[in-house]
């Protein structure tokens, strides 16, 4: 493997160890010192290249230890005791590594990093709220589990302790600006899909491990939030299809669409097709909403997405948006609602 390689991971670690330090101080420390590891750093050189990123190494790691709860490197992980140690983790990652590198190398050379956050659901609902369109028939995008499937199966709590709906899983969300609330009712959702290139099945233990894998231990209530939903799934489950966000969006719209007003939902899924792909996607949605009315309400960071329909000085942002874009009779409006935390923490209406 050449040195350019090396550098580039020593640089990849660098850069995460610094953006993390704040929210995920656990593997900030560990990343800080990968130029001195030379285990993790010859595990991610055998990586294939897209999947030699940070994440992956540490979610791998986090797969094995959910397996395995009872090693010394679990004392670590604040989602996975009470009283984490707040000691130094390098020694015993290492050793963690060490004594499981094939697994690590097997699940690095197969896996990418897998987010279904719960949280969204939070967005969603703020933007269902302004459809005024009845029941809806919502297709989601790059659904992975299909766990924002349930917007209408959680609860959801603000600030001023105020809760709307009923369920064990109850999100919290902070809004600032009006109408100062999330929405004024949940929706009646009569149909739901999901649409993924590699969803989860919610019935294979090993694929909900890692979508709990790939969640940064030191943000406990993510975890347990997420560990909450997918027992929520499994007493309401949804159908996930295998397809291309693009190639398969019109048989997704046919397969869902009659149970009700049709709303598409993307929040952080379009990031990861390349321009021209994002413009041939916008292009196929343009082409269903001169056929039928439909909606689509995304949560996504204009400097990622170049197709959102936002205002010139909002192009650039980085923040998450949240926005409703609809078309009524082949008619096209579209609205930027909101900026948010791109896991639902709050929103900030415009």
């Amino acid at each position: 493997m050449t040195s350019e390689a090396s550098a580039k991971v020593i640089a990849d670690f660098t850069a995460f160890s610094a953006t993390t330090r704040r929210r995920a101080p656990l593997y900030s420390s560990i990343s800080a010192r990968i130029a001195d590891a030379p285990l993790l750093l010859n595990l991610m050189l055998a990586a294939p290249e897209p999947a030699r990123v940070p994440v992956n190494l540490f979610a791998a790691v986090h797969d094995l230890l959910l397996a395995d709860r009872s090693d010394r490197l679990a004392r670590y992980y604040p989602n996975l005791t009470k009283e984490p140690d707040r000691g130094d983790p390098m020694p015993e990652f290492l050793a963690f590594c060490s004594a499981r590198a094939p697994l690590i190398q097997a699940s690095l050379a197969t896996r990418f990093p897998q987010t279904n956050e719960i949280g969204r659901s939070a967005l969603f609902l703020a933007g269902f709220d302004h459809l005024e369109s009845g029941p809806l028939a919502h297709l989601d995008l790059g659904a992975s589990a299909g766990l924002n499937l349930m917007v209408d199966k959680l609860a959801y709590r603000d600030a001023d302790g105020g809760v709307l709906g009923s369920s064990e899983v109850v999100l919290d969300c902070k809004i600032r600006g009006e109408p100062g609330r999330l929405a004024g009712s949940l929706p009646e959702i009569r149909t739901r899909l999901g649409l993924d290139i590699a969803p989860i099945d919610p019935s294979d233990a090993a694929g909900l491990r890692w979508l709990k894998a790939c969640v940064w231990p030191d943000q406990a209530d993510r975890f347990h939030s997420l560990e909450a939903a997918i027992e929520l799934l499994g007493r309401h489950p949804v159908v996930i299809r295998r397809g291309d966000v693009v190639d398969d969006l019109a048989s997704a719209v046919d397969a869902v669409a009659g149970g009700g007003h049709l709303v598409v939902t993307t929040s952080w899924v379009l990031c990861y097709l390349e321009a021209d792909r994002q413009r041939a996607w916008l292009s196929e949605l343009e082409r269903l909403g001169a056929r039928l009315d439909l909606s689509w309400v995304w949560a996504e960071a204009p400097s990622q997405v170049g197709v959102l329909p936002v205002a010139p000085g909002l192009a650039a942002s980085e923040s998450t948006l949240l926005g409703v874009t609809t078309w009524r009779q082949g008619v096209r409006s579209d609205r930027t609602l909101a900026r948010c935390h791109q896991h639902g923490y709050w929103l900030h209406w415009l």
